[in-house]
Parts: structure tokens; C-alpha cells; sequence
């Protein structure tokens, strides 16, 4: 499903860093802090424009900004501000690092960043963490995940999925009866199948395959896994298969589950916010909405207080 990105997040007309520069180091300048100015800067440029900022503020003040803004805030706003400070492949390598860091592993936050980005940026995340970390980020997996959905994971990372380009609706035949072969065709389920096909066909191909799927087994290639499967691996596969299909709808359901039950998962509100804010955002509210029939905006004000959702409403809000 194609669809026209709408940002919440355009670039700021008129932009200019020093100006923006010497209003932060004003809002934090002397006792007390100008929480409202930090926000109202910092959710309305984009990030190629924060990055100058933080630059003249080097060069002007020979301060760190996201230094200094740590130092002034504290708690979830210090978290999405900070975020909004970092560069995106850094941003989203952080938190693959913190997904895995310390016991257990937040499976589901590696799930959404992987399976959300398309091979260029999948690279440039693998680049940016062995730049940070210093380790290679299919090694951090495999110490920390197992069997057949780190076999996954792995070529995920690895690079192994085709360039989009033509589709070819006779191998998509052949790769939906591999499918159906290895699944619902048989007792037990071959899972090596399943991890080659779903991550070298590119996407424009796999949205063939699922189609061609559904007309041989009369169901869905989601209801046949679901049949089939289950835990990580089954969300990897549906992570997958929901965004061949439409990833705004599978990101609009990442936020509707951080925020549903008992809590509310602030790591994936910030991460979702803040790394869709300059791309598709604005789809993803517009979903969000036809799906649950309320407004994200509203869910994000009742389940956050005080700065941090000043911070995320002004992001989810858009120009």
C-alpha cells in the first residue's frame, strides 16, 4: 500500500541557529529553566536544523548542548528532548543498544526499528553501531536472542534483502507455495523457509507473495503464522508482514499497545514520536484515529503529565 508521507515536522521558515542558540542558552542561562522556550525551538525544527544549532552553540559558547540540556532537565521530557538532539541513525542505534542492554531484551523494540526501515537505512543503523559501540550489531544480537528468530534477526542486519525493482508474479507464486509448503502444508513448520523468504524479497515483492498466498491456502499468510507460531519470532514475521502491507497501520498499533493496559511503554512513545516525526507522523495519527476512534494526541495527554507531554503533543501537532 503506497501512501503520501505527511511530517509533523517541516523545516523551520527563516531558520536561524544563532538565533535559536542564544534562546536556549537563555532558557538555561542563571537559576530556573525555560522549559517552554526549549520545547517550543526544539519540536518545530527538524533535525538537520537542531544539529546546526548544537553546532553554533560549540562554536559560540564552546558548550555541549545536549550536555547542557541534560544538566537542566530530568526524567522522560530530558529523555524526547535528548532524542530530539541526537542524529536519527544515532538515535534509533541507542536504542537498539538499550533494547539489548542489562537481562532480558526488549524483543519488540528491535522487531519495530528492523522491520520499519528499508535496506539503505537498516545499513546506515549497522554503520552508526559499531561506530558507537565499537561492536558489530548482528554479534550484540546473536548474544542476546536464540534459535530461529536470531537466525532472523541476523539477516535482517546482514544486508541480504533484494533492492526494489521489478516484481516477478512467477516467483512470487513459487515462493507462496514454499510458504504454504512449509506451514500450513505440512505438520510442524519450517522456519527456514520462512526467514529466507521474508527477508531477501524486498518488499514491493513480498506484498506479490502475500497476495498470491491468500489465493492459494484462502487465508491470509497473518492468519496461517499466527496458526502456526508464536513469541518473538511470530511478531518478527507479522512486524514484517504488516509493513510490506502498510507501516503507518503497523506503527499506529506499536503505539496503541505502548499506551493500552496497566502503564504506558514511554520508550517506544518517544522513539515512534520522534524518529516518524519528520517522515510519516502525520499518517500515522490519521490511523491511529480510523483504527481506535480517538485521537493520539488525546491517548498521549492521558497517559503523560507536565513537560514531556507538552513535548509530545507539540511533535504529534505538526506545523
Amino acid at each position: 500500500m503506497s501512501y503520501k508521507p505527511i511530517p509533523t515536522v517541516v523545516p523551520k521558515d527563516g531558520f536561524s541557529a544563532s538565533e535559536d542558540g542564544q534562546a536556549l542558552r537563555a532558557a538555561m542561562k542563571g537559576i530556573g529553566t525555560d522549559e517552554a522556550a526549549i520545547i517550543e525551538i526544539l519540536t518545530a525544527r527538524t533535525n538537520a536544523q537542531r544539529q546546526e544549532i548544537a553546532k553554533f552553540f560549540t562554536s559560540e559558547y564552546g558548550r555541549n548542548l545536549i550536555d547542557d540540556l541534560k544538566s537542566e532537565l530530568g526524567g522522560k521530557f530530558e529523555s524526547v528532548i535528548v532524542a530530539l538532539m541526537q542524529p536519527p541513525f544515532e538515535f534509533l542505534a541507542h536504542h537498539l543498544h538499550k533494547a539489548m542492554k542489562g537481562l532480558g531484551t526488549d524483543d519488540q523494540a528491535v522487531i519495530e526499528i528492523l522491520c520499519t526501515r528499508n535496506k539503505a537505512e537498516i545499513q546506515e543503523i549497522v554503520d552508526t553501531y559499531w561506530r558507537l559501540y565499537d561492536r558489530p550489531l548482528a554479534e550484540h544480537i546473536c548474544t542476546e536472542t536464540s534459535g530461529d528468530f536470531r537466525r532472523f534477526l541476523t539477516l535482517l542486519v546482514t544486508g541480504v534483502r533484494d533492492e526494489p525493482g521489478v516484481v516477478s508474479v512467477e516467483k512470487a507464486k513459487e515462493d507462496a507455495q514454499l510458504l504454504y509448503n512449509a506451514g500450513e502444508g505440512k505438520l510442524g513448520t519450517d522456519e527456514e523457509v520462512f526467514n529466507k523468504i521474508l527477508s531477501h524479497d524486498s518488499y514491493e515483492q513480498l506484498r506479490i507473495v502475500f497476495e498470491e498466498y491468500k489465493n492459494l491456502a484462502g487465508r491470509t499468510i497473518e492468519q496461517s503464522l499466527k496458526n502456526e507460531l508464536s513469541g518473538a519470532l511470530l511478531n518478527a514475521y507479522l512486524g514484517v508482514v504488516e509493513c510490506v502491507q502498510c507501516p503507518v497501520t503497523y506503527l499506529a498499533k506499536q503505539l496503541h499497545n505502548a499506551v493500552k493496559g496497566f502503564g504506558t511503554d514511554n520508550n517506544t512513545l518517544i522513539r515512534i514520536i520522534v524518529s516518524r516525526s519528520e517522515i510519516d507522523l502525520g499518517n500515522i495519527k490519521q490511523e491511529y484515529e480510523r483504527l481506535y476512534d480517538k485521537t493520539l494526541e488525546s491517548v498521549v495527554k492521558s497517559e503523560t503529565s507536565g513537560d514531556y507531554k507538552k513535548a509530545l503533543v507539540a511533535l504529534i501537532g505538526g506545523p
